[in-house]
């Protein structure tokens, strides 16, 4: 192969990767808003549903979670919680963790908790976490209202609870 084409095919090549890198950082820590209808049963499916273009009422029902379907025996908050799903080998969920609890010390009634993934792909697998840090954004009732898959960005979650509980306290 003459050294032009092998040249122009490694540049393609390294030009595709990058910009295949950038579009998955693009992604990360992007917020997923939930706001179905909540009812008590619903498939882990729907967690995902945005607002962009809501889904008929029907399909709308939101899931309901309790700190037992996620292995915790900590209660959740009593506004709103902020579950965080870890993975002691994850590089970003110290401080993903350090922001959320910032965030709910700043609102009343709002608990931070963090579920370690690690030994509990079952946990991960019903719903559907792919990466850690994952942080879904309960309400009082425990139906998620949104989903961020990466590091989190503390003024989207702020402005999300602030749209779920209204104020900080």
């Amino acid at each position: 192969m003459p050294w032009i084409l092998a040249l122009a095919a490694a540049l393609a090549l390294v030009g595709a990767t990058t910009a295949i890198g950038f579009w998955l950082r693009s992604r990360d820590g992007r917020m997923t808003v939930t706001d179905a209808i909540a009812t008590t049963a619903g498939d882990a499916a729907s967690c995902t549903t945005t607002t962009t273009a809501p889904p008929p009422a029907s399909s709308r029902a939101a899931v309901i979670l309790t700190p037992a379907d996620v292995g915790s025996h900590e209660a959740f908050g009593e506004s709103a919680t902020l579950l965080q799903f870890s993975t002691e080998y994850c590089s970003r969920c110290p401080q993903t963790r350090v922001v959320l609890r910032g965030i709910a010390g700043d609102h009343d009634g709002v608990r931070h908790l963090d579920v370690d993934l690690t030994h509990r792909p079952d946990i991960a697998r019903r719903y559907n976490v792919l990466q850690t840090p994952t942080t879904l954004i309960l309400d009082a009732r425990g139906a998620v209202r949104a989903r961020v898959g990466g590091a989190p960005d503390r003024r989207a979650v702020t402005e999300r609870l602030t749209t779920i509980i209204g104020s900080p306290a």
